[in-house]
């Protein structure tokens, strides 16, 4: 695998509308993030990703863009985006931002131009069908509910694709035209001085043609979308094209989230000559869905994350790298996901992020992460603004779930739990705004909040720092980063442990993933410990004694 100059980076997702605000407008903006960038540089982070912050009527929190060229004025203007660009290059920062190319919104002017005239350029820009007697091309159920396909403004038996939002229409990668603007986009961005891009739902680009029927899977008649993608083929030919005009000859970094790859083609994606620099690691995400939805979806123990994480693990050695998350902007907050109910706790925080650095990948923390923010308290669905959230909360009531059943079943994998305002200080608005949050503020704000906790060593906040401090030691920067990952005590309940193996020597990783002590016998002296986040080590002779959720990184006498 050849060394690339972002191997040794860590990386950090911003999401604007909740990190920083600086007009009192109720949501972040530009002008905040670049007033935190000393904040971040201080805590140690490299690469800035934005989520996105073109223009967008925001009918899934901009993920349907509007216009690929422009800032959304909510969040400032270009004149800000040059600004932080220049900034973030002072710090010898790289920003990120979103690449959301398998769909545009519905008031994109292309789209706008389809409506007028569906059989013209534009509305093959699209996929556009005429539907006869109400019978649709497909059967398939779009990732936010209901079908793939809806009305074309204007048109009583035209038809257009959404796999998303039906505000977000999908664009029709089989034409060349098509991807000859997205290129030329991507390139400007590249030119302007992006170091790349977070490549979003980008295996959705390949539909199975001509539209056929799924199996059918819930009771309204449809099949989930990704029936279709895993008889997709064909995707490569897209990317590897995107690649070679756009990304390579700018160096760019990137980073794609692809949930559904084959097996055999890992190396596609993220070899040397992959279509990304690397990928998202979501199989502790991912882990425990169901078809009938969250309110049936299985919780993830310790073992399933040990598990999931070692097969990620194999399956990439050789080949790339990964990116390793906790949590981002479409999923729960991490602490409250992957720690059981009740055992929710600052040690258990550190151990979460104690496995994430070293495992062998890429960090990626989500803004907040790196406090230890929390789920919020749902009471209601009338505290839910996401989407996503709203239809799993209906298939939940459809179950025959009470609204308080269902609220409970769905409120912990809302997305809202991760965009919920960044917590700086206890003040109004856990320091977010002076004005009215766009979100609800969590209520642990007074308790959880990075003012408490940047000058407390024994803080989440300062333990974040010395875990990416070691990650850029010298001493052990080559073991961290490149070193071979080798499982220990796979079968030990509840205790994952491996070991990071380098030219100048080996470490034992090992975590206590429980709330009850546990013993090991170590297989080799310990010659210096590297991080621990408990107050002691109790340690005789081989014998380590590991207190609840208790994490260590041990540099062995091998």
């Amino acid at each position: 695998m050849k060394k690339q100059w972002w191997h040794d980076k860590v990386a950090y997702q911003i999401y604007p509308k909740s990190f920083c605000d600086s007009n009192g407008d109720g949501i972040g903006d530009l002008q905040g993030i670049i007033s935190k960038l000393d904040y971040l540089k201080e805590l140690g982070v490299d690469i800035l990703w934005l989520s996105p912050i073109y223009c967008s009527p925001l009918a899934d929190q901009g993920y349907d863009i509007s216009d690929y060229y422009n800032i959304d004025p909510r969040f400032g203007t270009m004149q800000d985006m040059d600004e932080l660009l220049a900034e973030a290059k002072k710090r010898d920062m790289y920003i990120l931002m979103d690449l959301v190319v398998n769909h545009c919104s519905d008031e994109h002017e292309w789209f706008q131009k389809a409506c007028q005239d569906p059989d013209g350029k534009y509305g093959k820009y699209f996929y556009i069908e005429d539907v006869k007697d109400g019978k649709l091309p497909c059967n398939w159920r779009s990732y936010f509910g209901g079908s793939v396909w809806d009305k074309l403004p204007g048109h009583e038996n035209k038809y257009y694709y959404h796999a998303f939002h039906k505000k977000q229409p999908d664009l029709n990668w089989e034409n060349p035209q098509v991807r000859e603007e997205i290129y030329q986009m991507i390139n400007w961005w590249l030119d302007k001085g992006l170091a790349g891009f977070r490549i979003d739902a980008i295996i959705n680009i390949k539909k199975v043609l001509p539209w056929r029927d799924f199996v059918v899977d819930q009771p309204e008649g449809l099949s989930h979308i990704s029936n279709m993608l895993k008889e997709a083929t064909g995707v490569g030919e897209f990317l590897g094209e995107m690649r070679d005009r756009t990304f390579k000859p700018h160096n760019a970094f990137t980073v794609g989230e692809v949930f559904n790859e084959k097996p055999e083609e890992l190396a596609d994606f993220i070899g040397d000559d992959g279509y990304f620099s690397t990928k998202f690691d979501f199989s502790t995400t991912i882990f425990g869905g169901s078809p009938k939805g969250w309110y049936d979806r299985k919780k993830i123990t310790a073992e399933d994350y040990k598990h999931c994480c070692f097969e990620s693990q194999k399956k990439s050695e050789g080949i790339g790298f990964l990116s390793n998350i906790i949590e981002n902007h479409d999923e729960p907050r991490g602490v409250s996901h992957y720690l059981p109910d009740g055992e929710v706790n600052d040690t258990g925080k550190k151990m979460l992020a104690t496995l994430q650095f070293f495992l062998k990948g890429l960090p990626f923390l989500y803004q907040g992460q790196e406090i230890g923010m929390e789920n919020y308290p749902f009471q209601s669905i009338e505290e839910v603004d996401d989407i996503s959230t709203l239809d799993e909360y209906q298939l939940a009531r459809n179950a025959g779930l009470t609204p308080e059943e269902a609220i409970k079943a769905v409120g912990c994998m809302s997305r809202d739990n991760a965009r919920t305002p960044f917590q700086w200080n206890a003040g109004t608005n856990a320091g977010f705004t002076s004005g009215t949050p766009w979100l609800h503020v969590n209520p642990n704000y007074k308790q959880i909040n990075l003012a408490s906790q940047k000058n407390d060593p024994d803080s989440v906040y300062s333990y974040y720092r010395s875990l990416i401090s070691l990650r850029k030691n010298e001493k052990y920067r080559e073991t961290i980063v490149h070193g071979r990952l080798t499982p220990v005590w796979e079968d030990h309940h509840n205790l994952m442990a491996f070991y990071r193996t380098g030219p100048k020597q080996t470490l034992l990783v090992i975590a206590n993933y429980q709330k009850d002590s546990q013993t090991v016998t170590l297989e080799h002296d310990v010659q210096n410990v590297l991080i621990n986040n408990c107050s002691d080590l109790k340690l005789h002779d081989r014998t380590l004694l590991l207190e609840g959720y208790q994490a260590v990184v041990l540099e062995l006498s091998v």
